[in-house]
């Protein structure tokens, strides 16, 4: 069996992380017995700077081909964040209809949260982000623009059908795991998008009556994902919410350098992308000092979507073992090792 993966990657870190995971996943490959082919593109800020765009005008054409994608990271010190988010992910992300951002949260072995008396293992939730509209929707505009009655307005567009489908992922994944399920929206405040949310969730639950569900708004559930992480299983969010609530989970777990992510298409009908939480760090990038454990935990939940689950599982497995060994370890984690001393002992262990 073989895989045509395109690769992107990116900006800063980006590039050193992507080639360090293709060195796993090369391994696993060739361990677990199938073929991974690996097609670069040489798109980011970098391409933005020389011409203007991040990526062609067939950009999403080229990509199509792939069974899968894979991106290191994106964004650029001289360049606004909204430019390159919605000069390549996003447009990504909404032509392959990538509607599941998943983003797994686990406290491992070796890894002290910053959140006191937890052990490993005690904090391990899942969160399901919609993540093709609600306020990532492009929909508004600005008017008047360098004048003082200047003024902007910006859309948040929930559909039923896009709302509909990512919680019943959810609540599948629930089913899977602890069965319980955290709804999280403002529905006080916005009593128009955020309702309709809520009654979508109150309809699917009825298909679901294994399911103990809870609903939170977002700055409380902020606040109780630092006071008690340990009672979340799978979380639920928009757009807008899924972020800021992944971020949280990626720090009360340890790092955003170990914080994989999924971008997924779960129909298949277009190809996914998987990608590590953190930026682009610009101002360590060329130091050889990057974590590349979140873009090889991302290559791993790559892996189990492509179905090959045991090279998947094994990866996760050398990821656990060395940060429960202790060493090696990047600067980010407290220890004063670099990317390829971590890529080495992966291959050691994938051994």
């Amino acid at each position: 069996m073989g895989y045509d993966i395109g690769v992107i990657p990116g900006d800063g870190i980006g590039t050193a992380v992507t080639e360090a995971a293709i060195d796993v996943l090369d391994r696993a490959a060739e361990i677990y017995g199938f073929e991974t082919t690996w097609t670069h593109y040489d798109w980011g800020s970098h391409r933005y700077l020389e011409s203007g765009a991040m990526m062609p005008a067939d950009g999403t054409d080229q990509l199509s081909t792939h069974d899968s994608i894979f991106l290191g990271a994106v964004g650029h010190p001289d360049i606004p964040d909204h430019v390159t988010l919605h000069g390549l992910l996003l447009p990504i992300r909404k032509e392959f209809d990538q509607y599941v951002c998943k983003r797994p949260n686990v406290l491992f072995e070796g890894i002290e949260s910053p959140l006191r008396g937890y052990d490993a293992g005690e904090i391990d939730f899942v969160v399901y982000r919609e993540n093709t509209e609600g306020e990532y929707s492009d929909l508004g505009g600005r008017e008047h623009v360098g004048h003082q009655h200047d003024f902007a307005v910006q859309t948040a567009g929930f559909t039923r059908h896009g709302t509909e489908r990512i919680v019943r992922r959810a609540f599948e994944a629930a089913q899977e795991r602890e069965r319980h399920l955290t709804s999280v929206t403002k529905s006080n405040a916005q009593r128009h998008s955020m309702v309709f949310w809520d009654d979508i969730v109150e309809r699917v639950s009825d298909d679901f009556p294994e399911i103990d569900m809870e609903r939170l708004l977002v700055d409380r559930a902020s606040m109780e994902l630092v006071r008690r992480p340990e009672d979340f299983d799978v979380i639920v969010a928009s757009n807008l919410f899924g972020d800021i609530l992944t971020d949280i989970g990626a720090i009360v777990t340890g790092s955003l350098g170990i914080a994989p992510s999924a971008n997924i298409n779960p129909e298949g009908e277009f190809p996914s992308l998987f990608e590590p939480v953190h930026g682009s760090a610009p101002d360590i990038a060329g130091e050889g000092i990057a974590n590349p454990l979140a873009a090889v935990l991302s290559g791993a939940m790559m892996l189990e979507h492509l179905e090959e689950g045991e090279a998947a599982s094994a990866l996760w497995t050398a990821v656990e073992a060395q940060l429960a060994a202790g060493d090696p370890r990047t600067p980010d984690l407290g220890g004063d090792e670099t990317t390829d001393a971590v890529v080495d002992d992966l291959l050691d262990r994938l051994r």
